[in-house]
């Protein structure tokens, strides 16, 4: 199978190169923006044709949340517009798309954990374009997997394992929100998953929605905590509420996924969140 992987020099995309090697069934494709324009549909509809690839897993997303809000035509360009592109693209090849989705299309103001078919409603405008990329694959794709993860993080680029232990070795107190619940997700994790789904999603019609993040519950203090712990960081973390930390963007109080769904239909097992988060760590050093 020959596999595109769109914004492969972000989180999931390098985290999917670093893995290629286990898959030697797959050939690769790896694009980024100096390669492929995605928000570009002629580019795009060029490259399938010349390249024919059997699946794209597009990597690629505006993920800017406090930004998004004032860089609005932007993020819509890049979290909608170019995965209607990609979906158009692939349906005129016959090619499998995985879409990377988030839990901000959720209010946050579930109590249990969201399944795939609870109401989505954004309240931000990375909430809301992510949610229109959803539904460009919905309306474009002949074949799609739309996976919705939270809190993605991973041994490449910026995140916020890498922010704590940046700050925590300067700083000797640091304040996290402790009112916002969910799960913090290895990209090395995610990007195995979709590797080993793509076989049987790409024999399927029609577009399939999941949930995927790392299994367990915490809060970004307790996710702020582990990495303290584990780094061993003179510094203190201190609980606050959202409300004493402004941001432009709205995050939901409540996003944990229920992952029932992609593990009964793929038959896959999910590592628990503090797991990861000491393997990404050992890694890191």
């Amino acid at each position: 199978m020959k596999i595109l992987v769109t914004g492969s020099k972000g989180q999931l995309g390098n985290e999917i190169q670093a893995l290629a090697k286990d898959y030697p069934e797959f050939e690769f494709l790896y694009t980024d923006i100096d390669d492929l324009d995605i928000t570009n549909a002629r580019q795009v509809n060029e490259y399938f044709k010349l390249n024919r690839p059997d699946a794209v897993i597009n990597c690629a997303a505006y993920t800017a949340v406090d930004k998004a809000e004032s860089d609005v035509e932007m993020a819509y360009r890049i979290n909608h517009l170019a995965v209607e592109n990609l979906a158009k693209s692939a349906s005129a090849v016959n090619a499998l798309i995985v879409h990377i989705s988030t839990d901000y299309v959720f209010d946050g103001n579930n109590h249990t954990p969201y399944i795939e078919s609870d109401s989505a409603n954004p309240q931000s405008v990375y909430g809301k374009s992510k949610l229109a990329g959803e539904q460009a694959v919905n309306d474009f794709a002949l074949k799609g997997v739309i996976i919705r993860t939270s809190w993605l993080y991973s041994a490449f680029g910026a995140n916020f394992i890498k922010t704590i232990l940046r700050v925590g070795s300067e700083k000797k107190e640091l304040n996290v929100v402790f009112d916002q619940i969910g799960t913090p997700t290895y990209a090395k994790d995610l990007s195995k998953a979709i590797l080993d789904i793509i076989p049987r999603a790409s024999k399927q019609n029609g577009v399939e929605l999941f949930h995927y993040s790392n299994e367990g519950v915490a809060s970004w203090y307790d996710f702020a905590k582990s990495i303290d712990s584990i780094a061993e960081l003179d510094c203190q973390i201190k609980p606050i509420l959202s409300k004493d930390y402004p941001v432009s963007a709205p995050r939901p109080s409540f996003s944990v996924l229920c992952k029932s769904k992609i593990k009964e239909t793929y038959g896959i097992s999910i590592p628990y969140w503090l797991d990861s988060v000491n393997d990404c760590m050992e890694r890191l050093k």
